[in-house]
Parts: C-alpha cells; sequence; structure tokens
C-alpha cells in the first residue's frame, strides 16, 4: 500500500523559521553554502508564501511557455 502525503502551506511558525534560516544560515550549512555559491534564496522564500497548489499552478504555466518556446524553435529550424 502506498501511503500519500498531503502537502499544507506553512503555518506561520514555520514560514518564519524558513524565513530566518533562508535569511541567516547557520555557518557550515548547506543553505550558506547555496547562498556563497549565488542562489538567490528569497526566491524560496517567495515560493514557500504560496500554497502547494499555487507553486502546482506556477510550475503548470512555466512548463507550459517552455514546451511553446520549443515549438517555435522547432518550428524555426
Amino acid at each position: 500500500m502506498n501511503a500519500v502525503k498531503t502537502l499544507r502551506a506553512l503555518n506561520p511558525e514555520q514560514f518564519a523559521r524558513a524565513v530566518r534560516l533562508l535569511l541567516n544560515p547557520p555557518p557550515g550549512s548547506r543553505i550558506e553554502a547555496a547562498k556563497k555559491y549565488g542562489i538567490d534564496l528569497t526566491l524560496l522564500i517567495e515560493q514557500l508564501r504560496l500554497t502547494p497548489a499555487q507553486r502546482a499552478v506556477k510550475l503548470q504555466a512555466a512548463t507550459e511557455a517552455v514546451e511553446q518556446i520549443r515549438g517555435i524553435a522547432r518550428r524555426r529550424s
């Protein structure tokens, strides 16, 4: 039997903790390494503001845009 995990939006406390970690990562953490590498962690914060359903809608829209661009590129070549 496969268990399906229900995704929920972060509660305010979880969101606040995530923001603190992303804006001020602990020294030596993977988050700090990502920040030093140049990853824009504020983009993660913006995504965490959305519900899982809202993130899925944005992902679907981005996927459709990429497919349209691929179709245009194929027709031109």
